[in-house]
């Protein structure tokens, strides 16, 4: 059994995306634009939860499942800190990405935020679902411990003393609420993928998995020292989540050593796509189908092409304009860039700046070339 190709999933894996993509858009779903003036802009739905109530909004998010329709009417404050967290981890994909031919572009009319490359069971696919995971986790557990929710707030787990290797401590302050985070999480985004029972499900369950451990993975002790003069013979401690940037790191480095892999016959897990291939673990992503090489605008495989994406010419790595612009060779343009530059701070309370202007040349990729034969018809 090979690996398995989009062709063998039908068309409603179209809608077995995360519906988290649904809930997080940064469009306003028409269907509920319409029912409100208010409604107009980029601003995601679920941010009107409050204005419209939560079953205006929920009922009108396509795609969810009775459990994720459940969850978004009973906890609609929720609904609001996934959607802060959405924006988070967008930008760290587009981060991740910035010198990638794919660069986790967003659609601003695809209720899919990413289009139909999502539909190819790949190593982006197989990212964003990690990625999007994570950040539902980290949003979540972050308003748990900053108030903003009232179904959690801190750690509950973490009392009493403890010892690390500098010796016993006191746990104190205000954890993380990491447990609430993933449990939350897995109940929301896994609850469609549950419902459908098939071989891109199990796949996108695994890489949800491996985002929500992510998260916990980079959790850090934080310490108070108690003493005379700070000399520490006392510590109180909390857990504390660190920068979402680490756990983006990681999942790309996940991402580069994803493992290929084929569902097994019962469909119940995996196994190497071909044989001397190594087996995927828990903490790998895992994709079935090849990725396609993102040089040209290929709307069927949601492929936007490196048309007029700006590239190194000296680099030698991906964002390097021989790899970017996939040997069609690039554009020079001179341009002029105003910066602030020479600040100063002026007593009292002003920083001054000067205008510097600089003359640069920016390289953007060459289109493809059309073939004769078009330019003859």
């Amino acid at each position: 059994m090979g690996p398995i190709s989009p062709a063998e999933f039908p068309k409603r894996q179209a809608s077995a995306l995360l519906c988290l993509f649904e809930l997080v858009s940064p469009v306003v779903i028409q269907s509920v634009e319409k029912r409100s003036d208010a409604l107009t802009g980029p601003s995601p739905p679920y941010r009107y939860i409050g204005a419209l109530g939560a079953r205006v909004i929920c009922d009108n998010i396509p795609g969810l499942v009775s459990r994720q329709r459940q969850l978004c009417q009973r906890y609609p404050d929720i609904m609001r800190s996934v959607g802060e967290g959405a924006r988070e981890w967008i930008r760290e994909c587009q981060h991740q990405f910035r010198h990638h031919r794919w660069n986790c572009t967003t659609l601003d009319r695809d209720h899919t935020v990413f289009g139909r490359v999502m539909l190819r069971s790949s190593r982006e696919a197989a990212f964003v679902y990690a990625i999007s995971s994570a950040g539902v986790v980290h949003a979540i557990t972050r308003a748990c411990s900053q108030g903003e929710l009232s179904v959690c707030s801190c750690d509950p787990y973490t009392r009493g003393r403890h010892h690390d290797q500098r010796g016993d401590f006191d746990w104190g302050g205000c954890s993380d609420n990491i447990h609430y985070g993933v449990r939350f999480a897995k109940a929301f985004v896994d609850a469609k993928e549950k419902r459908l029972k098939d071989a891109r499900a199990l796949m996108n369950l695994h890489n949800n998995r491996c985002g929500r451990t992510a998260v916990r993975r980079f959790l850090k002790l934080e310490c108070k020292c108690h003493g005379v003069s700070g000399s520490c013979t006392l510590r109180t401690c909390w857990r504390a989540l660190s920068d979402f940037r680490r756990t983006g790191d990681y999942l790309r480095r996940r991402y580069d050593g994803a493992v290929q892999v084929t569902a097994t016959q019962d469909g119940a897990n995996f196994t190497a796509a071909r044989q001397g291939y190594r087996h995927a673990t828990r903490t790998d992503l895992v994709y079935f189908d090849n990725s396609p090489d993102y040089c040209v605008l290929d709307k069927a495989a949601g492929s936007l092409g490196t048309a007029g994406r700006v590239c190194s010419k000296t680099s030698k790595g991906t964002d390097g304009c021989e790899i970017m612009c996939c040997g069609r060779g690039y554009d020079t343009t001179r341009v002029t860039r105003v910066t602030q530059c020479e600040c100063k701070f002026h007593w009292c309370c002003a920083v001054r700046c000067k205008e510097c202007r600089n003359t640069v040349d920016v390289h953007t990729c060459k289109a493809p070339k059309k073939a004769e034969w078009l330019d003859q018809t």
